[in-house]
């Protein structure tokens, strides 16, 4: 299936969608209506309808949504119908309990290397294979594999001189835990995920 241009929160919300498909398959859920498909979400159901109908017509009326079908739908729009290798830069603390969680294995992603300019400081538990390399092999590696996603957890002044090698070498798309505001070209995308921040916001609402 052909990309179309969708806006970044529609994109966002399918992935939702689609955890919550997966878990009607886990429970034999065969159809579900757009009403509790939504409700399940945390959308609107015409906000859901808005967002699917950016990649065709879905649903029989009165019947609702076909499961399986649908989860495969959209699983092409997201590209995970296969695994998609990623790399992650900097194996601190952060770095390292990222490698050693399971859930990207999972959704379709493997961590195939990571790289950090001191790669013996890595602390790992046993059951983590991914191989940590020295940071200076991360281009060639990138070139060699055809890698297009990273993961970015390095302190924030190193943080754009790394993401500038990562695009030069060809990465597409950048999930950032460094805690500052990455420049890239119009053809980069960027997902910021700033612990500090989620929580500063999550304040307003127990004052």
């Amino acid at each position: 299936m052909s990309k179309v241009e969708v806006p970044r929160k529609s994109i966002y919300r399918l992935s939702i969608y689609q955890r919550c498909l997966q878990k009607l398959l886990e429970n034999q859920v065969e159809t579900v209506s757009s009403e509790a498909l939504s409700k399940a979400a945390g959308v609107k159901s015409t906000q859901l309808r808005k967002d699917l109908t950016y990649f065709g017509q879905f649903g029989t009326r009165g019947l609702g949504y076909n499961v399986r079908a649908l989860s495969s739908v959209l699983n092409d729009v997201l590209g995970t119908t296969s695994y998609q290798p990623v790399i992650l830069v900097g194996v601190g603390n952060l770095g390292a309990a990222l490698l050693q969680y399971g859930g990207f294995h999972k959704e379709g992603f493997e961590i195939s290397a990571a790289f950090d300019i001191a790669p013996n400081r890595a602390r790992l538990g046993p059951k983590v294979k991914t191989p940590v390399h020295q940071q200076a092999k991360m281009v060639d590696y990138i070139r060699s594999k055809g890698v297009r996603m990273a993961i970015l957890a390095v302190p924030n002044q190193v943080a754009q001189t790394v993401v500038n090698d990562m695009v030069d070498a060809g990465v597409q798309a950048i999930l950032n835990f460094s805690p500052t505001v990455l420049q890239v070209p119009e053809n980069v995308t960027v997902n910021n995920v700033d612990l500090a921040l989620e929580l500063e916001n999550l304040s307003y609402f127990i004052r």
